[in-house]
């Protein structure tokens, strides 16, 4: 566990604390399982991005805010390079590159995402959060899973669901995938 999951897991259990909820009541509440989500807090395990989008939105914060503990300011627009794009490691399988983390009060979080190539002979692992999401494939090939149905997706190719479904993905063909995210 790293140093900066540790601080994530502090975060939301001070605002947990704060709002003065029991963990077993707001696990229920955001539809995590209980085990899970205390796992998470105690930073014995890491957060899914998609538990964390929703925390931050049922404490209307930002997300950015969360996950570093510095606040974004922009409104208007903001720009983010490539070379600038803050990498959020959240689960080994998968490296996030947060694309409008300085943006204030976002209504959608959007994610550059690299699935492992090695994923591919590793068992899939499912998540589930609220809301909806769309991943877009940029390159390579990848496998996705939602409420038990399965497609392959390659490039141009794109997937919008009900991220409350489980759902997971995993590189095909021995090369990474690269694809855009966006959690609604």
């Amino acid at each position: 566990m790293t140093e900066e999951s540790r601080e994530i897991a502090g975060r939301v259990k001070v605002l947990r604390e704060i709002s003065e909820i029991p963990p077993e009541e707001f696990a229920k509440e955001l539809g995590f399982k209980v085990d899970d989500y205390r796992s998470w807090e105690k930073g014995e395990n890491e957060f899914p991005i998609g538990a964390l989008v929703e925390i931050a939105s049922r404490f209307k914060v930002d997300l950015t805010e969360l996950i570093t503990g510095k606040p974004s300011r922009l409104t208007g627009f903001c720009v983010t390079r490539a070379e600038n794009a803050p990498e959020v490691s959240r689960r080994p399988m998968y490296t996030y590159w947060n694309l409008a983390y300085k943006f204030h009060n976002k209504k959608a979080e959007p994610f550059l995402v690299e699935a492992d190539p090695e994923t591919e002979n590793k068992p899939l692992s499912l998540n589930t959060h609220p809301g909806q999401e769309l991943d877009y494939v940029l390159e390579g090939k990848l496998f996705v899973s939602v409420g038990g149905h399965t497609v392959e997706l390659g490039p141009g190719d794109c997937i919008y669901y009900d991220s409350n479904e489980p759902h997971g993905m995993k590189a095909l063909g021995g090369t990474r995938a690269r694809f855009l995210a966006m959690v609604l």
